[in-house]
C-alpha cells in the first residue's frame, strides 16, 4: 500500500491558539529556509519559453502563486544546448536565458517566496531538431525509448541516441555545475536537481536503461555514480544547504524502470545523506503514469525513514491526502502540480476548504502567454 493508504484516519491534528491546526498550513523549517506552510509548487513544464528564453508572463505566473514563505519549484530547465527535449521550455545555460530569468525571481521575492530552480538534461528524450546541428540525443545507452511520458508508443518520436563515451561524463557533470551557478546569479535561492522521469539522470539510475559496461554501468554503485557526481559538483559549487534532489525510482515514465525500485531510492537515500543536501523529493509508487494512481504494494516509508534531510512527496495528492501524511510524519512537505497550477491561491483555498478550480488538460503545454496559464480564477474573484 501507499503512503496515503496507510495512515491512521483518526491522526488528531495539532491545536495552535485554540484552533485545531491545518497540517498542511503549519510552519516548517526546511535548513535555512523559514516556511509558512507546507504546500509546494511542484515543478511543471508549461511550454511558454520560446527559444528556450524565459518569457516576461512567467513573472505573473509565478507570483500569482507565491505566499510569504511559500516554497516554489520552477519548471525544468536545461543545463546545456544538447539537454532540450521539449518546445518552448526554458533553459539556464545563456547569458540571455539567466538575464531573463532575473526579473521572474524578483517578482516571486517580493512577495515573501523561496524559489528552485529545477535543472534537467533529457538525454534519449529528445530528437535531432533539439540537438547541436542536427545531432542524435546523448545518452547512457543507445537504445531508443518505445514509450514516452504518458505510456504513448514513441519509435517514431525518438531516434537511437549517442551512447556517452566515459570520457565525456565529466563535461556533463561540468554543465550542471554551470546550470546551478547561473541559476545563483538569476537570484534563485537554490536549485533542484532532476534525477527522475526518465530523463538523463534517471536513465543511469535504471538498470532497465543503463546496458554500460564501464564505471557508470552494471551495479548499483555505477549506475549512481554519475548522478551522484552531479549532486556533489553542485553542492560543491553553491552550498548542499541550496541543493535537492527529485527522484522516481518506481516509475517507468520515458520507459525507464528498474527491477528493484526499493533499493535503487534507498542506496540513494543513503548516499545523499552523504553529501548533506537539503531534501529529497520523491514521485509516489501509485503514480503509474504523470496523470494517473494505481494500487501498488510499494512505500515511499523506508526511503523516508533514511532519508536526514527534508523529505517531500509528490503524486496526486489533494487536500486530506496531504494532510493525513503530514499528520502522522509520512513526509515533511506535499508536492501540488495540477491543483496548484488551476488553483493559484491553493493554500488559501486549502485553508477554508474551499472548492477547487478544474485544471485543464489541453491547455498545459500550450504556448499561449495567458490562456491556461495566468487567467486561472482566485477564490476572491469568483462566485458559486
Amino acid at each position: 500500500m501507499t503512503n496515503t493508504t496507510t495512515m491512521a484516519e483518526g491522526e488528531s491534528n495539532e491545536v495552535i491558539e485554540g484552533r485545531e491546526a491545518i497540517p498542511l498550513l503549519t510552519p516548517y523549517k526546511m535548513g535555512n529556509f523559514n516556511l509558512s506552510h507546507r504546500i509546494v509548487l511542484a515543478p511543471l513544464t508549461r511550454s511558454r519559453s520560446y527559444n528556450f528564453i524565459p518569457q516576461p508572463h512567467a513573472a505573473l505566473y509565478y507570483s500569482q502563486r507565491t505566499t510569504k514563505g511559500g516554497f516554489l519549484i520552477g519548471e525544468a530547465s536545461g543545463v546545456s544546448d544538447t539537454a532540450q527535449g521539449y518546445p518552448n521550455t526554458p533553459g539556464i545555460w545563456t547569458t540571455e536565458q539567466v538575464e531573463a530569468w532575473k526579473p521572474i525571481v524578483s517578482a516571486v521575492h517580493a512577495k515573501g517566496g523561496i524559489f528552485f530552480c529545477q535543472l534537467w538534461h533529457t538525454g534519449r528524450v529528445s530528437n535531432y531538431g533539439y540537438q547541436p546541428r542536427g545531432q542524435p540525443p546523448i545518452s547512457c545507452t543507445n537504445i531508443p525509448l518505445r514509450k514516452d511520458i504518458l505510456n504513448n508508443v514513441a519509435t517514431d518520436k525518438y531516434p537511437p541516441p549517442r551512447r556517452l563515451r566515459t570520457d565525456e561524463i565529466p563535461k556533463l557533470v561540468n554543465d550542471f555545475r554551470i546550470a546551478a551557478k547561473n541559476a545563483m546569479e538569476a537570484g534563485f535561492d537554490g536549485v533542484e536537481i532532476h534525477g527522475g522521469n526518465g530523463y538523463l539522470i534517471d536513465q543511469f539510475l535504471k538498470d532497465k536503461v543503463n546496458d554500460r559496461d564501464d564505471e557508470y554501468g552494471g551495479n548499483l554503485e555505477n549506475r549512481c555514480r554519475f548522478p551522484l557526481q552531479v549532486v556533489k559538483a553542485i553542492a560543491d559549487e553553491i552550498g548542499a544547504d541550496k541543493v535537492g534532489v527529485r527522484l522516481s525510482p518506481f516509475a517507468d515514465y520515458n520507459d525507464c524502470a528498474d527491477s528493484d525500485p526499493q533499493a535503487l531510492g534507498i542506496h540513494m537515500a543513503q548516499s545523499l545523506n552523504q553529501l548533506g543536501i537539503l531534501y529529497c523529493h520523491m514521485i509516489e509508487p501509485r503514480m503509474i503514469t504523470q496523470f494517473s494512481k494505481c494500487d501498488t504494494n510499494w512505500s515511499l516509508m523506508p526511503i523516508r525513514s533514511i532519508f536526514k534531510g527534508t523529505f517531500i512527496v509528490a503524486g496526486g495528492y489533494n487536500r486530506s491526502e496531504g494532510n493525513r501524511v503530514i499528520a502522522c510524519n509520512a513526509t515533511d512537505l506535499v508536492a501540488f502540480g495540477r491543483l496548484f497550477l488551476a488553483n493559484p491561491d491553493l493554500p488559501a483555498r486549502f485553508e477554508c476548504d474551499a472548492w477547487l478550480n478544474e485544471p485543464d488538460v489541453s491547455t498545459f503545454y500550450t504556448h499561449d502567454p495567458m490562456l491556461g496559464y495566468t487567467d486561472y480564477p482566485f477564490l476572491e474573484n469568483t462566485t458559486n
